[in-house]
């Protein structure tokens, strides 16, 4: 797969983007949470999204500093490094080709879409503290997918730059179909314009309530999951644990196909710009 096939690859899945037509209830939806935030105190509102804005933040940083990061991270370098002995940083990992980083990506994608599947499913064996757990567990383990992407292509996420565009691209791909693409616009035009390699010069602001229709799916998934919990077959409720699995897995396909699309656009556009 060359680079001009990958440039093609996401530009059709671009077009297929930008030609959804959201329905009825999804700008019936669009029309409640514009009036409902337009009377809400802007003061509470800019500190609502704020505080939401540096947990993600705090998570980030989180998942840097832990052991299972660190264990992803060596797994990386080192099937790297099967594929070129000159692999010795994360940022050497731009010297193999498209193939080969798309290669290792989808390897971490797949445990990624198993952990979510699996939490799903245990979150829809029911109890309130599996409920309450699942959406942060879920961010998490998402935020941590885009992280290993973004690695595996290069860009080392210890750096203040690289952490505002994996958070960006987090927040892109939670998004509903019809608003992803103007993030997308978005975080090209940012690694396009890049002035600085290390500081993130841009907005810093990521959420907002077009963001939170993820977060009322979640909502709206965990009730129907606390409904169905006592529906059980042979003394496990398998349709409440079948719609769990599945739910987080679709997350997760989502945020991660995103996320590879856009580090293999950006590859594209950075061999392009050396020439």
């Amino acid at each position: 797969m060359s680079d001009k096939r990958v440039k093609e690859e996401v530009e059709r899945w671009l077009d297929h983007h930008r030609s959804y037509q959201a329905n009825d209830f999804e700008m019936m939806y669009d029309d409640w949470m514009t009036n409902s935030f337009r009377h809400m105190n802007p003061n509470v509102k800019d500190r609502f999204f704020s505080k939401l804005d540096q947990w993600f933040f705090h998570t980030h940083a989180f998942l840097q500093g832990s052991s299972f990061q660190n264990e992803a991270r060596e797994r990386i370098m080192t099937v790297g490094r099967v594929m070129d002995d000159r692999v010795e940083r994360i940022e050497d990992l731009k010297q193999l080709s498209v193939n080969q980083l798309t290669y290792i990506a989808n390897q971490q994608i797949a445990r990624g879409r198993l952990y979510s599947f699996a939490q799903g499913g245990l979150t829809g064996t029911g109890g309130w503290l599996l409920l309450g757990l699942d959406f942060p567990l879920m961010m998490i383990m998402n935020i941590r997918a885009v992280q290993l992407v973004g690695l595996t292509f290069g860009h080392e996420m210890n750096h203040p730059y690289e952490m505002m565009i994996s958070l960006k691209v987090f927040h892109a791909a939670t998004l509903p179909k019809r608003l992803s693409v103007y993030a997308w616009n978005e975080l090209v035009q940012e690694v396009s314009n890049k002035e600085h390699p290390y500081i993130y010069e841009g907005n810093d602001r990521l959420t907002n309530e077009n963001w939170l229709e993820q977060p009322i799916k979640q909502s709206i998934k965990s009730l129907f999951l606390f409904m169905f919990r006592k529906k059980v077959v042979q003394g496990l409720p398998f349709i409440s644990i079948a719609v769990g699995a599945y739910s987080n897995y679709h997350l997760t396909k989502q945020v991660t196909d995103f996320a590879m699309k856009f580090y293999q656009y950006r590859y594209v556009l950075e061999k392009e710009r050396e020439g």
